[in-house]
């Protein structure tokens, strides 16, 4: 049975989903024909929930790269006079040390767009035979896999809020007059977006290995 998640996973085994759904399954010719149809619908979802679940991970994994390479591009590793839009070695162009940052910007936006589509589907999707509510192994590991959703949705919504905060300037400071402040800010922003990916990755690895 498939996990409720932005994540890629696996359906449950068939023998526990078979067992479940004798175990939940209504008695009457009415009932059983809308248990059966929402153990159809579920797979329907699933099957929706499970490719935007993966779309959204190769997603993050380009903004997060990209996230990178443009903290790279204008803090760099050492002092201010190192940072590549000051020396000129810029990824991608010295364009990418002014404005708005467009490659990584339209990352995010991708992001976390799927991201939405796939945590909303995971709520939408019903669960007739009541797979996560066993005491078996697969049981135990889909209430972890919810439990990880909580996490990188907070992360995701840190995210999304230091990235449009940095890049509209909020917080009222900017690299001419405020470089470590700004370096600082960028590099809690880089901290969560790699954390949050790993949630994500763990969610969706649980359901597969």
């Amino acid at each position: 049975d498939p996990p409720e998640d932005a994540a890629p996973e696996a359906e449950a085994p068939a023998d526990d989903v078979a067992e479940d759904a004798e175990d939940s399954a209504p008695s009457g010719g009415d009932d059983m024909s809308d248990f059966a149809a929402q153990l159809r619908q579920r797979r329907d979802i699933a099957t929706i929930h499970r490719a935007f679940g993966i779309a959204t991970w190769g997603a993050m994994l380009v903004t997060v790269v990209l996230g990178f390479i443009q903290y790279y591009n204008l803090y760099g590793f050492g002092g201010r006079e190192d940072a590549p839009c000051v020396t000129g070695g810029a990824v991608f162009g010295q364009d990418q040390c002014w404005g708005i940052p467009w490659p990584h910007r339209i990352a995010a936006m991708t992001t976390t767009a799927l991201y939405g589509v796939t945590f909303t589907l995971s709520f939408v999707m019903p669960d007739p035979a009541g797979v996560s509510e066993g005491d078996g192994e697969f049981a135990e590991t889909l209430r972890m896999h919810k439990t990880l959703r909580w996490v990188h949705l907070a992360g995701m919504v840190a995210q999304v809020f230091l990235g449009f905060a940095t890049a509209q300037n909020w917080f009222g400071i900017d690299r001419a007059n405020d470089f470590d402040a700004q370096r600082a800010l960028a590099t809690v922003h880089q901290g969560i977006g790699w954390a949050t990916f790993g949630v994500l990755t763990a969610a969706g690895a649980i359901m597969v290995f």
